[in-house]
């Protein structure tokens, strides 16, 4: 029995932070060395952070990246990591990971697979490394190897998939297992979306299966750079089998997972498998090191984090960790949110108070001083909300007693500052001042539109002013389903420094807000108060009560608008071909109603690409993001699917 321990570690970066991504590091390391551990797999650019953007083409930054190469050299002793970092080679730009054994640098595998795709622009500033090239380059004032390389160590050979290398159909793990593996280590920075943990543990479990070995997955942790999410969560898995798996939406620093893995037995199996194909020669880029891993004499031992995810979950810890990390690597010192009522600025608040309720959980009270070390936190926990979050609801003369009994029942449940202003007054002046330069008086026959968005600009000044007042972040309160369509008056109620629920549709969160009322979780408490909001229609109320203004009546249904997006965004279908499967999702509408509301939705989504080209940055979620930065492009100025439209305007019957 020859049995090794193996860990993977995440680690909450900030994007350039070199003392404290430096400071991090050391720490996940120490602890692994506590622990035993000889191998250990920390995440992909975990040493300059993954999100530097354009700062990875200046050399400052490479230059950065391999001092603090160097001083994690002085705390490999009696143990092998491999960190990633940006590295310049023949005036190109590379994604390697580092190899370190007991303080010596073995080399710089490059990263084979860009992301390139959704999110991800990695082809913008790093070149591919060609499979199979090796080549030497000077580091830390010696010659290295660098390129597709595979090590031994101590009698243990191992190789790398680096985060898309594995996602691949062309993964680098089937040909290095030619040569005979016993770790693959996958240092990522992959983001998070709903359900993609299900998936790698499949690509994990499987790649080990089928390359006969143990595969440490390291991941980023936290809101790293403002719009992404990393979840965590380092998985072990061995022959096929996940044997440990990490916390995710960690709130700590770093997290760590460990296994001992029985080397003898895995090669045993291996060379039992008749079908593995075997290259006999040494593998071109082999390095090899004389350091010596202890063998232990002990049972194979694991620990697993056994929980099973739902979607309304995830949502909460995602982005109740974000908020809470955009608040203290932003040093703002807390949020507001103007309230309305509604179900999207219920919501923002709800996440807000998740986030610090999951911090005090996991961290304590003396964690979340040392986290928020900016702020001068009360004497009392049960005081920090109200220090922390300000809530506002702004009544205009069109404004219902419901909705603001839903805002101050809310803010009062979750113990947040409260206050409650007028604005008929304001909306009144600017009528009255607009109106006498016209020569006319203004009416909701002619100038429907301009009364309305007046009332929503009206309320952005003073919650502003309130914002900058307490140092806090303004909180946009638009959903994805409204910014589809440009439902939203600009320099109203998009105003705001980061909009928290900007990557949802609006449907899911009116059902997330309904569990989060009645059902919740064993790490998410439930709010009671929002029974309040989730018994409302969604309402602008920027019209007379008279007029029965509801969000779904200026629009569509809302479930008919998301099929509607997914199918024309996420699946970029033509018109025509939209009406089609949402003639096949919806039976109780005619068709002719249907093809309004497709007709409606590409016009307004045409129309107002410039609203979303200004929208607070937003989390990303899931994979049917609207962010034009970052995800979905579109031109601002466009014939609008001019000829598609007319196309669907004239169809008739079935294709």
């Amino acid at each position: 029995m020859k049995t090794i321990r193996v860990a993977a570690g995440s680690v909450n970066q900030s994007p350039l932070d070199w003392c404290g991504n430096l400071a991090r590091l050391k720490c996940v390391i120490e602890e692994a060395r506590a622990e035993g551990v000889q191998f250990l797999c920390l995440p992909e650019l975990a040493i300059t952070g993954y999100g530097c953007e354009d700062a990875f083409l200046m050399p400052n930054t490479v230059e950065r990246a391999e001092e603090v190469l160097g001083e994690l050299l002085e705390v490999s002793g009696g143990m092998m990591f491999t960190v990633g970092l940006p590295w310049r080679h023949h005036h190109a730009l590379y994604n390697v990971a580092a190899v370190i054994v007991d303080g010596e640098l073995l080399g710089l595998v490059g990263k084979q697979h860009l992301a390139g795709d959704g999110l991800h622009y990695e082809p913008r500033w790093f070149s591919p490394w060609p499979r199979g090239v090796v080549a030497t380059t000077q580091c830390l004032g010696k010659e290295v190897s660098i390129g597709d390389l595979i090590f031994e160590v101590g009698g243990i050979r191992f190789g790398f998939e680096i985060c898309e290398d594995a996602w691949s159909a062309t993964r680098p793990g089937g040909h290095l297992s030619a040569y005979g593996l016993d770790i693959l280590f996958n240092p990522s920075a992959s983001h998070f979306a709903f359900g993609k943990q299900e998936l790698r543990e499949r690509f994990i479990n499987e790649g080990a299966r089928s390359f006969g070995c143990a595969y440490l997955y390291a991941n980023l942790l936290g809101n790293e750079s403002g719009r992404v999410i990393f979840d965590g969560g380092p998985l072990v898995s061995n022959r096929g089998e996940l044997v440990a798996s990490g916390k995710r939406f960690s709130f700590s620093d770093h997290t760590l997972v460990l296994a001992d893995v029985d080397v003898d037995v895995n090669r045993s199996q291996v060379a039992a498998t008749a079908s593995r194909v075997v290259d006999a020669a040494e593998p071109t880029g082999l390095v090899r090191s004389s350091w010596v891993a202890d063998w232990r004499m002990v049972v194979p031992s694991a620990a697993l984090e056994a929980r099973r995810w739902t979607k309304e979950d995830e949502f909460a810890q995602a982005v109740g960790l974000a908020l809470f990390d955009y608040m203290r690597k932003s040093y703002s010192q807390g949020y507001v949110v103007s309230l309305s009522g509604g179900a999207d600025s219920s919501a923002v608040v709800s996440l807000v108070v998740i986030g610090l309720q999951l911090a005090i959980g996991e961290l304590g009270e003396a964690g979340v001083r040392e986290r928020l070390a900016h702020i001068s936190l009360g004497d009392e926990v049960s005081s920090w909300m109200s220090q922390l979050l300000a809530c506002v609801y702004q009544a205009s003369d069109h404004s219902g007693d419901a909705t603001e009994e839903s805002a101050r029942a809310l803010a009062q449940a979750v113990g947040a500052s409260y206050q409650s202003w007028e604005i008929g007054g304001l909306v009144e002046g600017y009528t009255q001042m607009v109106g006498g330069g016209l020569g006319r008086d203004l009416s909701w026959e002619e100038d429907d539109l301009a009364l309305q968005n007046i009332q929503a600009r009206v309320r952005s000044p003073g919650i502003w002013m309130l914002a900058n007042i307490r140092g806090a972040l303004l909180l946009s309160t638009s959903n994805r389903s409204e910014a589809a369509v440009g439902y939203a008056t600009m320099d109203g109620d998009t105003s705001g420094g980061l909009s928290p629920v900007g990557g949802i549709d609006k449907a899911y969160l009116r059902e997330w807000l309904v569990w989060l009322e009645k059902v919740g979780s064993d790490s998410v408490a439930r709010i009671p108060a929002l029974s309040y909001v989730n018994q409302l229609q969604p309402t602008a109320e920027l019209r007379p009560a008279d007029h029965g203004q509801t969000d779904e009546g200026d629009l569509m249904p809302y479930p008919v608008l998301d099929v509607i997006e997914r199918a024309a965004i996420r699946d970029k279908r033509a018109p025509l071909e939209v009406f089609v499967v949402v003639r096949g999702v919806f039976d109780g509408y005619s068709d002719a109603q249907l093809k309004a509301w497709v007709l409606k939705f590409f016009r307004l989504w045409c129309r107002n690409q410039w609203k979303r080209e200004r929208y607070a940055p937003s989390f990303h979620v899931d994979d049917e993001n609207l962010d034009p930065k970052t995800w979905c492009r579109f031109p601002i100025l466009s014939s609008g699917f001019e000829v598609e439209l007319r196309e669907l305007e004239a169809h008739q019957g079935s294709l």
